[in-house]
């Protein structure tokens, strides 16, 4: 995407070097202010007075920290080296950081493919990308003043600015979140298997949500690093429901391997029988034989023996 984002191309001196010839201004012009003579008198307080104004010029930059350069409203770049510099005092200097942060976004309900409500979080790494599309295509300035007048905190400018962008991430997020969250179903149970959903997406997921998160972003000058979906859940006027569900399929899902495997062992055991040639079993003994297995098998509790002192058909 185009930036117009330009490194800034102004007078950068040494801050150590302009430290001394401010150090050394200072010392002419207390030297002037001493003398009985009005002209040096004079001279000293308008070197003064420049002094003063020359400690505006000084600014120091650490790593994956950036100056913005504005010269009585004209953009003028940015500056990212990192050191002590010495720039026009007369340049508005706004200062950003570069480095990555976290923001946790905490679950918001959503409604999912299939119109059921779910609880869905989000964590975010974000990050600065394009400095004069953070400054000045959204107004972060403005937010970051309304949080200074309101007076509930003592933090620095740039801690301002940061809380305005993430401001800014926070309520994007929400809308994408949404937006994503409305693409795909829950779980599999109201679509087929072979469909992606909130509960089996995984990357897929979450590459849609870095994706619809970076193009909402990309008029601010922030990048999205990672996102990831780290709490999703059916909503609590649905959540009981929905378990007893889970429960019933459980259920029946355990029921069908007993069955499976108690037909199984039946079969085994009248063909062993038939083999073995250990007893001669006409079709109704081998009916009350399936019918007692399985009623051992498949029973939840261990069956009890009945002696029956009469005849198979009696």
């Amino acid at each position: 995407m185009e930036t117009k984002e330009v490194n800034f191309n102004g007078f950068k001196a040494n801050g150590f070097v302009m430290l001394f010839v401010s150090l050394v201004w200072l010392g002419v012009s207390i030297w002037l202010l001493t003398t009985n003579d009005l002209p040096y008198i004079i001279t000293g307080v308008v070197l003064s007075v420049c002094w003063f104004i020359l400690l505006f010029g000084f600014t120091m930059l650490e790593p994956n920290e950036a100056v913005v350069m504005v010269f009585f409203g004209k953009y003028r770049g940015v500056l990212k080296d990192t050191g002590f510099f010495w720039v026009n005092p007369f340049m508005t200097k706004k200062k950003v950081s570069m480095r990555a942060r976290n923001l946790n976004i905490e679950p918001i309900k959503v409604n999912d493919k299939v119109g059921n409500p779910v609880l869905i979080g989000l964590v975010l790494v974000w990050k600065l990308q394009d400095t004069y599309k953070a400054m000045f295509e959204i107004d972060s300035q403005t937010m970051a003043a309304n949080d200074a007048s309101r007076g509930t905190t003592m933090k620095s400018a740039v801690a301002k600015k940061m809380d305005a962008f993430e401001n800014f991430v926070r309520v994007q997020s929400d809308a994408a979140l949404r937006q994503v969250a409305g693409h795909y179903a829950y779980d599999n149970n109201v679509v087929s298997d072979d469909e992606i959903t909130l509960r089996s997406g995984g990357n897929e997921v979450n590459e849609d949500l870095l994706h619809e998160l970076n193009e909402r972003l990309a008029m601010s000058g922030i990048t999205i690093v990672e996102a990831r979906i780290n709490y999703l859940a059916y909503a609590p006027e649905i959540a009981a429901v929905m378990l007893r569900r889970q429960q019933a399929e459980a259920i029946i899902s355990a029921r069908e391997k007993i069955v499976e495997g108690a037909v199984t062992m039946v079969k085994m055991a009248l063909d062993r029988i038939e083999d073995e040639n250990i007893v001669d079993l006409d079709s109704d003994k081998k009916a009350a034989m399936v019918s007692n297995l399985l009623v051992v098998l498949c029973a939840d509790e261990s069956a009890q023996p009945v002696l029956n002192t009469g005849s198979l058909y009696q």
